[in-house]
């Protein structure tokens, strides 16, 4: 027996969580409830202490925790229920979830769940890099989350590695806070970040590496200095006080992983149709849990699509459809929605195919249906850039659906 049932139950209060539950609302659904392991909504951006974020969604800009409160102040306006300090801990088949929280272990079912529980940074024990344990190694959520939540700042000097355009804002939560960084590291050839963010870091005088990464930490206490291999082969010694890692995000996927559900090889996130719904009908997930990484705002619109899709899916009558899976030609590292099923696409969250690529390369990209050419590009592709393809209308009817790459 369950604790509490509803008609949408949403796991993540982040920006794709709370948009969901707004437009859940908006359609007429009665009973969405938010389940937000921490203590207020928001996500990630309550813990970025700049802007902008909520232009294209509220009409103004905010600072990250202003953001997140906006959020919550818009879910309570709609009256959606929202109970801060739960944890799911597991997804069952039937459409209930097992829930932690200061009351104990309950168990809720829904006729819907959204899963909406965003993506996290790698951190060091999972790039392996090698050497001394000091205090001052923290990713930018850590970094953000002791500035925005205690007020402290772990260093003055430290050592950035990545160029996503996370970097770009620990970047700037160290200048806001009278830290100054003394480098940055790419391991790739080139930043990661589309111009003009990239040229951030030398506006503000901060050295740039690319083709650099770090090899060893050395520091008793605290960090004292890193070792950095160079592009061309060689090492150099860099003096600082941490090392701030950035970026390289994997989906926060946990549910899925130990469901029956899993999770697609390439975006480490669950595979979804054309409306965010799992291989298991019951569940939809949305947002950067789906892969790493968009910003809040692209999560906050895909969060309102998918909730749409659940609205129009709690009328509908008879199954969901057949799942076709896709498949990609490397280096295509990853293609969301994964699967399509048969059914109108004029009424779909997702109107368009999200590919990333893993390496940078040149060659012509392109669409089959059933053996059918329908879409190519040529170009220089770059790694972990987001590529939008439209998804046509023959893709419904379509047995095979595949996207291959004829590198130059």
């Amino acid at each position: 027996m369950s604790d509490l049932h509803a008609d949408v139950i949403i796991v993540g209060g982040g920006p794709a969580g709370v948009a969901a539950a707004l437009e859940l609302r908006r359609c007429g659904v009665e009973r969405v409830v938010i389940l937000e392991r921490e203590k207020y909504l928001g996500g990630a951006t309550r813990h970025c202490s700049h802007s902008p974020f909520g232009m294209r969604e509220f009409g103004r800009v905010y600072f990250g925790a202003a953001y997140g409160r906006r959020l919550e102040r818009e879910a309570r306006t709609a009256q959606v229920d929202v109970r801060t300090g739960h944890s799911v801990v597991s997804l069952g088949d039937d459409g209930v979830v097992s829930v932690v929280s200061g009351k104990g272990v309950a168990t809720f079912a829904a006729r819907r769940i959204l899963v909406s529980t965003g993506a996290r940074e790698m951190p060091r024990s999972a790039r392996l890099v090698s050497g001394d344990r000091p205090v001052g190694i923290v990713t930018t959520g850590t970094l953000q989350s002791y500035v925005a939540c205690h007020g402290l700042m772990p260093f003055t000097r430290p050592l950035i590695v990545g160029s996503e355009l996370v970097s770009l804002s620990a970047v700037l939560t160290c200048l806001f806070h009278r830290a100054r960084p003394v480098a940055m590291l790419e391991p790739e050839r080139h930043a990661i970040a589309r111009a003009p963010f990239n040229w951030f870091p030398a506006l503000v005088g901060i050295p740039f590496h690319s083709g650099a990464d770090v090899v060893d930490i050395r520091g008793m206490s605290r960090v004292e200095a890193a070792i950095v291999r160079l592009h061309n082969g060689g090492t150099q010694t860099i003096s600082c006080d941490g090392i701030l890692f950035t970026g390289r995000f994997t989906p926060e996927a946990a549910l899925f992983v130990q469901s029956s559900i899993g999770v697609a090889a390439g975006s480490a996130g669950p595979a979804v149709d054309q409306d965010g719904r799992t291989e298991n009908p019951l569940y939809f997930a949305s947002g950067n849990v789906l892969r790493a990484v968009e910003t809040g705002g692209w999560a906050f619109r895909e969060g309102t699509a998918v909730g749409a899709a659940i609205a129009l899916d709690l009328d509908r009558r008879g199954e969901a459809g057949r799942p076709v899976a896709l498949t990609f030609d490397p280096p295509v590292k990853l293609v969301v929605p994964q699967i399509l099923r048969q059914v109108e696409l004029n009424a779909s969250a997702f109107r368009q195919f999200q590919l990333r690529f893993n390496r940078r390369c040149r060659g012509v990209l392109s669409l089959e249906l059933d053996g059918r050419q329908v879409w190519r590009k040529a170009q220089h592709w770059m790694p972990e850039r987001r590529v939008l393809v439209p998804i046509p209308d023959a893709a419904r009817q379509a047995q095979a659906v595949h996207f291959r790459f004829r590198e130059d």
